[in-house]
């Protein structure tokens, strides 16, 4: 998987899903082992929201892609390799704060972009070991189990997970805020939760939702952009207000409420 040199040097010669499957748990074994001799984890990085566990993680994460030689765009590192076919879109620890205060719902996410878009991805309970895997045509796993969203169609029967405060009530029947997007939208496509949805000016960068999105999208669930942006990008300073559902039919409520709350503050 090293590159290749010449005219087409940081592209790399095909590589199966298999292989870039592993490459993807190989990211995220990285993680904890490297955190694992790290005694304090709150101490704060260098920029704000940063942790120096994130920093440590990257590391580890950049170690391991460095050795396969492709592309990354990671949170803490910005972006390595950025002409190379395959991609990694990585978040070392998603859900920092929670880690730091020892709330046990943080990840590690990694989604492996080509030219059409998600091709594998990852994604990893830090603290509880779940992982959930996708392969673009070959569906969504829990494990060894493969997972399926709720197919609720109803807002007021749903339970959402909210990143940031919508202006109003939306209409669901309860609510969650847990503090790790990549999760929360992996419990969309099992089915733990109904659906999610951002907030009012809260947004999401690509590293914390394109492993999950494949996740969901594999899985049957349905994923979009409150502003109708496209959610597949590789530029590290995209922000998208993301939206998923357990069906259409959901989705298509909650964007509709959430645009007429929008709609309501700004007016």
């Amino acid at each position: 998987m090293a590159p290749t040199g010449g005219p087409g040097a940081g592209r790399v010669p095909y590589v199966d899903d298999d292989h870039l499957l592993a490459l993807c748990h190989r990211v995220v074994d990285a993680v904890p082992v490297a955190l694992a001799p790290v005694e304090d984890w709150r101490p704060r990085g260098e920029r704000p929201g940063q942790y120096a566990i994130d920093v440590t993680a990257d590391r580890a994460v950049l170690e391991v892609l460095d050795e396969a030689g492709i592309g990354v765009v990671s949170e803490e590192s910005g972006v390595h390799r950025p002409g190379s076919a395959l991609v990694a879109v990585v978040d070392p620890v998603d859900g920092s704060t929670n880690a730091a205060r020892g709330i046990p719902w943080y990840a590690s996410s990694i989604c492996v972009l080509d030219d059409d878009g998600p091709r594998v991805s990852v994604v990893a309970n830090l603290a509880t070991g779940v992982r959930y895997h996708a392969v673009r045509g070959a569906g969504a796993w829990r494990g060894t189990t493969r997972v399926e969203p709720s197919g609720l169609v109803s807002l007021r029967e749903a339970v959402v997970a909210i990143s940031g405060m919508p202006s109003r009530h939306l209409g669901w029947a309860q609510f969650r805020a847990f503090g790790a997007a990549a999760l929360e939208l992996c419990a969309v496509a099992d089915g733990t939760i109904d659906a999610y949805v951002v907030g009012a000016h809260a947004a999401l960068a690509p590293w914390d939702y394109l492993g999950a999105m494949l996740v969901c999208q594999e899985a049957g669930a349905v994923i979009g952009e409150l502003q109708g942006r496209d959610l597949l990008t590789r530029d590290p300073d995209a922000r998208r207000a993301v939206v998923a559902a357990a069906t259409a039919g959901l989705l298509d409520e909650l964007e509709l409420a959430a645009s007429s709350g929008a709609r309501r503050a700004g007016s």
